[in-house]
């Protein structure tokens, strides 16, 4: 089956252990604050929520070199290996990064699944991307291969899921377990713990979790952008989405103490400068929105019409913009292309460091 050859290679008669995460903490600030989009506890006593995302793709990374790798084209270090039985606290499973041009500007934005080994000398990860861009990542990859004895290939038997609480008392969601095994991977979203936990699998989504309810893929997203998460092409420009602008610092998506990677200078030193005067903040829109909805790059303006920055993507009245950070108290629009004014309220996600807010 394609989901056992997932392992394949893993050492006869060896188990992979899964690790107990019991989320009540976590969750209880997660909902105090209010999940965005999922409501009360369900009627029929769900508890989780699996949202298919049909627009995430897979490419798998494997060989002997491909820890130096990747680390020299991404922003973030790798997920950690598995602890032996009994360690604790188990590491992170999943990590957050982006591959940057020689510019310092995003390409692609990738969460990355660590697989069990054959060997600790061959180890292997999931690439999980934007299904628009997963031929130019395969490339990307391939040109910087060079003699390195790496094996990238798209990896389509598994699909994504996104997972995220049904319930308002934290106390009543089942507990999940982290884990890698012949049905799938099943990991914490390592961006933030608003976004829940990421499932990989070729089988049915709520199958495998327990007390889930299937999703509305565009629930998912209204979610996201009201917390100020962006994901794919649409968000992240390939070449024109700069890093920390794009709060990857907010997301764990970047280390300044690994080795070099492509784009790391600019990076670097704008962080170390410690100004970052333009962010993507989640906004709500408010008036009559064209049969298009708002185009990318559309001018945002002050209530004088000073340019406060663009919108940049989203679904219906949500979305999110990248704003100049002395901008977002004032009222802020959108004309349209039929000339008339919406209305543009931001939003700082309570995740974020209170520095920034």
């Amino acid at each position: 089956m394609a989901a056992a050859a997932l392992l394949r290679g893993a050492a006869a008669g060896s188990a992979v252990l899964g690790w107990r995460w019991r989320l009540h903490a976590a969750l209880r600030n997660y909902l105090a604050h209010g999940s965005g989009c999922l409501g009360g506890v369900p009627a029929d006593g769900t508890t989780w929520t699996c949202f298919p995302l049909h627009e995430r793709a897979l490419l798998r990374v494997r060989g002997p070199d491909v820890a130096p790798f990747l680390l020299g084209l991404l922003t973030n270090e790798l997920p950690l290996p598995s602890p032996a039985d009994g360690a604790a606290p188990p590491p992170a499973r999943a990590a957050y990064a982006h591959f940057l041009n020689v510019q310092g500007r995003t390409l692609y934005d990738v969460i990355l699944y660590r697989l069990p080994e054959c060997v600790p000398e061959a180890p292997g990860f999931l690439l999980e991307c934007d299904h628009a861009s997963l031929d130019a990542l395969h490339r990307h990859l391939a040109l910087y291969r060079v003699r390195r004895k790496v094996k990238v290939e798209p990896w389509p038997e598994c699909r994504v899921w996104a997972v995220l609480p049904a319930v308002t008392w934290a106390g009543q969601a089942a507990p999940l377990q982290e884990r890698v095994g012949a049905t799938g991977i099943l990991a914490r979203d390592p961006r933030t713990v608003r976004m829940g936990w990421r499932l990989l699998t070729q089988d049915t989504g709520p199958a495998l979790v327990p007390g889930a309810r299937l999703g509305d893929p565009r629930d998912y997203h209204a979610h996201r952008y009201q917390q100020g998460v962006p994901e794919g092409v649409r968000d992240l420009p390939p070449g024109v989405a700069l890093p920390l602008e794009s709060n990857l610092v907010f997301m764990n998506g970047v280390s300044f103490t690994k080795g070099c990677y492509i784009g790391q200078e600019l990076t670097a030193r704008t962080h170390h400068m410690g100004v970052i005067r333009k962010r993507l903040f989640p906004v709500r829109l408010a008036g009559r929105l064209p049969a298009g909805g708002i185009g990318p790059g559309t001018p945002v303006l002050t209530e004088s019409g000073q340019a406060a920055g663009k919108f940049r993507a989203g679904q219906g009245d949500l979305g999110l913009a990248l704003l100049r950070t002395e901008k977002i108290k004032g009222p802020l629009h959108i004309r349209t292309s039929e000339s008339d004014l919406v209305a543009i309220a931001v939003s700082v996600p309570d995740w974020w460091p209170i520095a920034t807010k």
